[in-house]
């Protein structure tokens, strides 16, 4: 593939060269492309002669956050995540010379799979009730699972303080926030100093993913799940937020999104509903599972900070994408605090 036919982001000689040097086995000349879905790090299909399949992460185009978008440091979770019980991609190498393609990047191996977004489509790929139903145990399975794994017993130990957890992301999202915002929200400042005001204690401490929802997950035709991805957000501390995380992404039959649009896999129904999620949780983990509307508000405010990131991004023109919807990522972001706003309140 000549380099005016690269998709944006590749220097595919360059990153060639690389791959067929320290990933065994490759026939070039090797194919790319974009694969859509992400906001954040840019995602890209690799082929080889042969048809095998590789995926390459890098960070999108143009100036970052820095933190956000550090690829050795996905590479080393699921580097260590793989073999522990909670399914990812083989991690296959890291190439931390910006010379090779402006910026690192890592691969893994490709893993068959649905990436389940909407009602509809899930639907269509579980048909049956009762697999959703397992589906929906698996998740919470492999949630605990997660959450039960000494990270210090797998080399992540020095991933990030254990401690402070909510400080460290009210502190880090409400920067964000100031740095990326496109206009001023009062939601969101309201719902901040509520936030401050009723933070919790640390009760559980262990691996944190950041984004754990069905969206970020490749689901096998039988309702297994085949590989958790997108762990840029992975880090230690408070494992209540990836339970208030993904209630927030758990929609019953016949409510309306958050986000708004359809994307609630589980709205389609046969999915354990909220109260017997965290009831199950509780029993595999072993955690009491209490101030759950707390975290559901901090994750709808953290997510709103984070979506309004990937608007700046977009607007700013470094995700590869000038058609992008941007005036649906507002929409989200405010609605988003909204509903943060609302849950918060909730606690008196």
């Amino acid at each position: 593939m000549s380099e005016s036919k690269a998709p944006k982001g590749i220097h595919a000689e360059r990153v060639t060269d690389w791959l067929v040097e320290n990933v065994g086995g490759l026939e070039p000349p090797l194919g790319f492309a974009l694969i859509t879905g992400g906001h954040s790090n840019l995602t890209y299909s690799v082929t080889d002669q042969k048809g095998r399949k590789l995926v390459l992460r890098r960070p999108p185009l143009g100036a970052v956050l820095a933190t956000a978008h550090d690829m050795g440091r996905e590479h080393k979770i699921i580097s260590a995540v793989g073999g522990t019980g909670v399914p990812v991609p083989d991690a296959l190498g890291l190439c931390t010379d910006e010379s090779v393609n402006d910026a690192p990047f890592y691969i893994m191996d490709f893993v068959e799979g649905h990436v389940l977004t909407t009602s509809q489509q899930t639907a269509q790929v579980i048909p049956d009730e009762g697999k959703r139903h397992a589906l929906g145990e698996r998740v919470i399975d492999v949630l605990a699972r997660l959450h039960t794994i000494d990270p210090d017993q797998i080399g992540l130990g020095d991933l990030g303080r254990k401690e402070a957890y909510l400080d460290r992301q009210l502190k880090r999202w409400r920067t964000q926030w100031e740095k990326s915002k496109t206009r001023e929200l009062d939601s969101m400042e309201k719902t901040y100093d509520l936030l401050i005001a009723a933070k919790p204690e640390q009760k559980y401490t262990g691996i944190v993913h950041g984004d754990y929802r069905l969206g970020n997950m490749l689901t096998t035709d039988d309702a297994d799940i085949a590989a958790v991805l997108d762990w840029e957000l992975c880090t230690l501390g408070d494992t209540l937020a990836d339970v208030g995380y993904l209630l927030n992404n758990w929609v019953e039959p016949g409510e309306s999104p958050v986000r708004g649009g359809d994307l609630a896999p589980t709205a389609a129904g046969g999915f354990p509903t909220r109260d017997e999620f965290v009831a199950a949780y509780s029993e595999k983990t072993g955690h009491e599972v209490a101030n759950i509307d707390y975290y559901r508000s901090f994750q709808s405010w953290r997510l709103a900070a984070i979506v309004e990131g990937v608007l700046a991004r977009y607007l700013k023109g470094v995700m590869g994408d000038p058609n992008a919807d941007t005036s649906g990522f507002r929409i989200s972001v405010d609605r988003m605090a909204d509903e943060a706003l609302r849950l918060i309140r909730k606690l008196g």
